[in-house]
């Protein structure tokens, strides 16, 4: 392992003491992030089209309070003001997204050219200011032409559209701003399954909606998106670029724990519910197919690989990008499958142990309880599933309970957010010192407040306070806070 430096976190509870000095490789990435659809608003300007996103938030109780990101945080008219931030937080890496739409707006050429300048302006803006960024080309916000046209990810011809997108990116923005790390996909897992299974997230389809498949379309989806990765990368890698920057996907866990670490069918349930959730994305990049338990109880409903499909999955990445925000107890549900991927999955997830115990504190947002051994257990499980490969953790933060109702002053004092950073970054420091996980970045969730998804302007995850009203930024805390780990690891 590198040398280290060392960090001081506060309060850093469960395996990390108060007050405890942990360390990261010297030249580890800590960095912030964002989206583009989250934060850029300026929906129709100059050129930008709707992605499905714009259209599914448009529809009447898609979201909280039928918000939309329409206008977002304005980060279109405000890069110069968000740039100051960063530098002012010491910030040197900066996780964003590419919105294809404003690129092209329709999906395929033309270009855009008022959306390339934009982008053209924002590189230069964080090259000028010492702020590496770190590039994902599809988070979540699919032209809607595409799948209008061609019926989007559910079409296996998309894979020609997203390499078009993806070659002009890199070929113009890679080439011009020397960019180094590339993602092609942020969380299929969660597109695929509340797109296309749920329905809950954009373009809202499931057996229960006015069209859909739910015991289908999701694997015929994420098999297209696979597909889609494998291309993407072999045409990155035989660019010049290629040969010295690096492409990854990234994915997204929730840690399963079992419910009964006694009981043989819980421990079971466990392990299918993170094969179902993480393998089913990562087996066929680093192992070359779908997880043996997804062939099994999903049958013929699951595609499967060309041979030639196969080969340009395997090893299709320089890293192993990983969200991660909370975990749960996990127990089988007794479902034998066939209506969804949840009944294929057959498993129950629960917040409490048997003996009444909630797994962890309460955040903002219903789904994400504070469980920092979880974090440490998803990187082991990584670890040992796939050959310790090199993960970048891409995503990891918190809601504040209640920060969206509080008064300014007590929304910038986050103490709530400093400590749960300070646990999940410890745990992670653990996973690195003392288990060998070859952990070399952490972009904190988020870089500001933003439109979250379903939830809109009503949950908070940002380290800077955004008034949605006046478009005006505040430092909260934990921005101070994090430059000072920065900071201290020399950078």
């Amino acid at each position: 392992m590198s040398k280290c430096s060392c960090v001081i976190l506060a309060s850093c509870a469960a395996l990390v003491s108060s007050g405890s000095t942990v360390s990261l490789p010297e030249d580890f990435i800590l960095g912030a992030a964002t989206a583009a659809y989250q934060i850029e608003g300026a929906a129709t300007e100059d050129g930008r089209m709707w992605s499905i996103w714009d259209t599914f938030s448009h529809i009447e109780g898609t979201t909280y309070n039928n918000e939309t990101g329409d206008v977002a945080c304005d980060h279109y008219h405000h890069v110069a003001d968000d740039i100051q931030l960063m530098k002012d937080m010491g910030l040197k890496h900066y996780r964003m997204s590419l919105s294809w739409p404003r690129i092209m707006p329709t999906g395929t050429y033309p270009i855009n050219e008022e959306g390339v300048a934009f982008y053209d302006d924002l590189f230069s803006q964080l090259i000028d200011a010492g702020i590496e960024p770190a590039v994902t080309l599809y988070h979540w916000d699919l032209p809607q032409e595409l799948d209008n046209s061609m019926g989007g990810w559910l079409n296996a011809s998309i894979t020609d559209y997203f390499v078009d997108y993806a070659k002009f990116c890199i070929d113009h923005f890679g080439s011009k701003y020397n960019i180094k790390y590339w993602i092609t996909f942020n969380e299929p897992l969660t597109f695929v399954n509340l797109g296309y299974s749920t329905g809950t997230h954009a373009p809202g389809r499931c057996t229960d909606c006015d069209r859909g498949d739910s015991s289908t379309e999701p694997y015929t989806v994420a098999h297209n998106v696979l597909n889609t990765h494998a291309a993407t990368y072999r045409m990155y890698k035989a660019t010049d670029q290629g040969a010295d920057g690096k492409m990854g996907i990234t994915l997204n866990s929730v840690w399963g724990e079992p419910l009964d670490a006694s009981d043989e069918t819980s421990v079971a349930a466990a392990e299918r519910f993170v094969e179902f959730e993480l393998a089913w994305f990562a087996d066929p990049v680093f192992l070359g197919e779908y997880p043996a338990v997804m062939r099994e109880r999903v049958g013929d409903r699951l595609p499967t690989f060309t041979k030639a499909e196969q080969e340009a999955l395997l090893g299709a990445w320089d890293f192993f990008g990983l969200n991660h925000y909370t975990s749960k107890y996990i127990a089988s549900s007794g479902e034998s499958g066939g209506s969804s991927w949840a009944d294929d999955c057959g498993t129950t997830s629960y917040t409490k142990d048997l003996d009444g115990n909630l797994i962890g504190a309460d955040s903002d947002s219903s789904w994400l309880k504070v469980v920092p051994w979880g974090f440490r257990k998803s990187l082991n499980w990584v670890k040992d599933r796939y050959d310790n490969p090199t993960i970048l953790v891409t995503e990891n933060g918190v809601s504040v309970p209640g920060e969206s109702d509080a008064a300014l002053e007590d929304a910038l004092a986050d103490s709530f957010r400093i400590d749960f950073y300070s646990q999940y970054i410890g745990n992670m420091s653990l996973a690195i010192s003392e288990d060998g996980v070859d952990v070399q970045g952490y972009f904190a969730w988020s870089f500001m407040d933003n439109f979250e998804w379903t939830d809109g302007y009503n949950v908070r995850f940002g380290m800077h306070y955004v008034d949605y009203d006046t478009e005006t930024r505040y430092a909260k805390d934990s921005s101070k806070w994090y430059k000072d780990v920065i900071a201290n690891n020399g950078w």
